[in-house]
């Protein structure tokens, strides 16, 4: 007989070969629940890092909407009727703030693209978008591969970039399909529509919809993406989301007085457009996807994934011959290699064994 089966522990002898294996019975309490205690302790004393980027044309509400978010002036937006010039080229502005909420920090870094699609000639306007996305894994791998590396990487990665749609009624233009389709690779995409208080409900319906088919057609994988829902819970939830997406949002930053109560929301002359009510608009479930149900998510997959892909391409591209144990011979990329369209082919955890491209 093997020695190794001659004493067997008391929670392995009666262990069932059976995939639903029943936890091991202690005799007491040992306190493992207390790790949660841990993590939140130390997540509260390092805060939270969130970097989204805002893409669309001008005038569609990008920085209210990012103010209506995260319900603070985050983001400046220049009054109408100023005649403040269209930027001749596209031009990329990041804010970051450090917004607290009962003892949570949060540091937030807005990423803005005035000038995107507001000329005449729109060639390759994406370029600029998508070398600052790939320039930020660039600077997160510089700093990952050195030998005596920070305890703590500055994480300046885009996490989620919000596509704001024109409402124009009709489908997706041919430069939202060129840019959404070289997007999608590269970083988390939640398209929405944008000033969705210019349409009729049975219009936005139906935009929604033809805008859904032009993505499956051209084979847009915008978040959440099928292949990445763990279980059934993520499953169900996801597939609520996706049938929703694009959601159709108003943004608004001011407070109006409905029935006795404060509710942010635009007033017009027919009446005032709550933006938290879900008979006027979906933006509700964009500030759920983004801050209160899917944010981390959002975040491992921009490590796991987006930035896992940039970073085996980097490394294949780099002809590392190995010089000792960790050494990495990496050089910095080229302005070429950061606007250069990747393939996605890396997914998330070891369980996805047949669903690894999208």
């Amino acid at each position: 007989m093997d020695p190794l089966r001659r004493s067997p522990s008391p929670c392995s002898s009666s262990r069932p070969s059976s995939p639903s294996t029943p936890p091991c019975e202690t005799l007491g309490p040992v306190g493992i629940e207390a790790v949660l205690d841990q993590l939140k302790i130390k997540a509260m004393k390092m805060g939270f890092e969130f970097n989204i980027m805002v893409v669309g044309q001008s005038g569609l509400g990008k920085s209210t909407m990012v103010n209506t978010l995260f319900k603070s002036k985050v983001w400046k937006s220049n009054p109408p009727g100023l005649g403040v010039p269209t930027p001749q080229t596209l031009q990329l502005h990041s804010v970051t703030h450090v917004i607290e909420e009962k003892g949570v920090k949060l540091k937030l870094t807005v990423t803005d693209t005035p000038g995107f699609g507001d000329q005449i000639n729109n060639d390759k306007c994406w370029d600029p978008i998508l070398g600052y996305i790939n320039e930020q894994y660039e600077r997160y791998l510089q700093e990952e591969i050195l030998i005596t590396r920070q305890r703590h990487i500055p994480d300046t990665r885009v996490h989620c970039c919000v596509y704001f749609v024109p409402p124009t009624g009709h489908c997706l233009r041919p430069l939202d399909i060129e840019f959404l389709q070289r997007l999608c690779r590269t970083v988390n995409v939640v398209p929405v529509i944008a000033r969705a208080d210019s349409l009729t409900m049975e219009e936005r319906e139906a935009f929604r919809r033809r805008i859904q088919q032009n993505l499956r057609t051209h084979c847009i994988d915008v978040y959440p993406q099928k292949c990445f829902d763990e279980d059934i819970n993520d499953k169900i939830l996801n597939s609520k989301l996706r049938d929703r997406i694009p959601f159709a949002v108003v943004g608004a930053d001011r407070e109006h007085l409905v029935n006795g109560r404060c509710v942010l929301g635009r007033k017009t002359k027919w009446g005032i457009i709550e933006v938290e009510n879900m008979a006027h608009c979906e933006f509700p479930l964009l500030r759920d996807l983004l801050i209160r149900s899917h944010l981390q998510d959002l975040k491992d997959i921009t490590h796991n994934v987006h930035y896992e892909n940039y970073r085996v391409i980097r490394l294949n591209e780099s002809h590392l011959l190995p010089r000792g144990p960790g050494w990495v011979n990496l050089a910095p990329a080229s302005p070429g290699q950061l606007t250069s369209p990747r393939p996605l082919k890396v997914c998330r955890g070891a369980h996805d064994d047949s669903e690894d491209e999208f």
